[in-house]
């Protein structure tokens, strides 16, 4: 007889061995499923999807409104004037004497010394003034530095936030002996150059124009008639008499001015603080001004 424990191992190792046998079976069932699914995938075949033709729809697009567009500044100031003109009600003795038609002469009036404190006066007199802007503005270039623009706008702090200010520099003239300067602050830039331009016309002065180089000698009037100097702020410039064909020796700023006056050739030299320019136009204006020291033949 064998003993009880062998028994029981052998026992063991024949229920190891069905275990084995049964988990061997099973696989091989599921391999033979798998193979079946598959087969029947292959054999089926697939369903042709008819294609979906997209209908485009088609929308009537609206017209688009056609803007008009929009007028530069100088345009819009003429028509302005013209309405002033319409509208205009004067009110000093000078304003009344214009309207009427009594004086129609404005070098009898800068002539007389009489302060013009009516824009529509030289409106009435002079019309077609030209008038250009001093760069007095500036922001932050592309590269660093300061691109210069027309307008200054300036902040001030309240208790409600910031509150700006544009301001203006303008230069009016008929670029034949008439030349006037005046600046304008307003909350916008329009209501500022049209301000700037009103006092500039307040401004106005006659330049005396001649021939004063000892190169030229010419007699007419392309230059000033003798040398002159101004000041504005720290800004302090001299002008001479230039022969035809110098040009303008001067500044950019300082060109308009002299285009404007009708001014075609002339020297000058600009000392102090030059960037600041509307101290170099007052200066330059004030130097044209003192033209008036000496009296000349024309």
């Amino acid at each position: 007889m064998m003993p009880k424990k062998k028994v029981e191992k052998k026992k063991k190792a024949e229920k190891k061995k069905e275990k084995v046998k049964e988990v061997k079976l099973e696989k091989k069932k599921e391999e033979k499923v798998a193979e079946t699914k598959e087969e029947i995938k292959t054999e089926e075949i697939p369903k042709q999807e008819k294609p979906v033709e997209v209908v485009e729809e088609i929308v009537e697009e609206e017209p688009i409104p056609i803007l008009e567009e929009e007028k530069p500044v100088e345009e819009i100031i003429e028509v302005k004037v013209e309405e002033e003109l319409a509208k205009w009600t004067p009110r000093t003795n000078l304003g009344k004497a214009v309207f009427k038609g009594e004086v129609t002469d404005i070098n009898k009036v800068l002539d007389e010394g009489i302060k013009i404190k009516e824009f529509q006066i030289v409106d009435k007199l002079v019309p077609g003034l030209d008038s250009e802007l001093t760069l007095i503005g500036g922001r932050p270039g592309k590269g660093g530095g300061i691109e210069r623009t027309a307008l200054r706008i300036s902040a001030k702090m309240h208790r409600s936030g910031r509150r700006y200010t544009t301001t203006a520099f303008a230069i009016v003239g008929n670029k034949g002996g008439l030349v006037g300067v005046g600046k304008g602050s307003a909350l916008d830039s329009r209501n500022a150059i049209e301000k700037a331009i009103e006092k500039a016309k307040l401004n106005i002065i006659k330049v005396p124009r001649g021939c004063g180089s000892w190169e030229c000698d010419c007699g007419q009037p392309h230059s000033i008639p003798f040398k002159t100097e101004g000041k504005g702020g720290s800004v302090r410039i001299k002008l001479l008499p230039a022969p035809k064909g110098i040009g303008l020796a001067v500044d950019d700023e300082s060109k308009k001015v002299m285009r404007l006056a009708g001014i075609k050739d002339v020297w000058g030299k600009s000392l102090g603080d030059t960037a600041t320019r509307i101290n170099l136009i007052r200066a330059t204006f004030d130097a044209l001004k003192n033209l008036h020291r000496y009296r000349t033949s024309k």
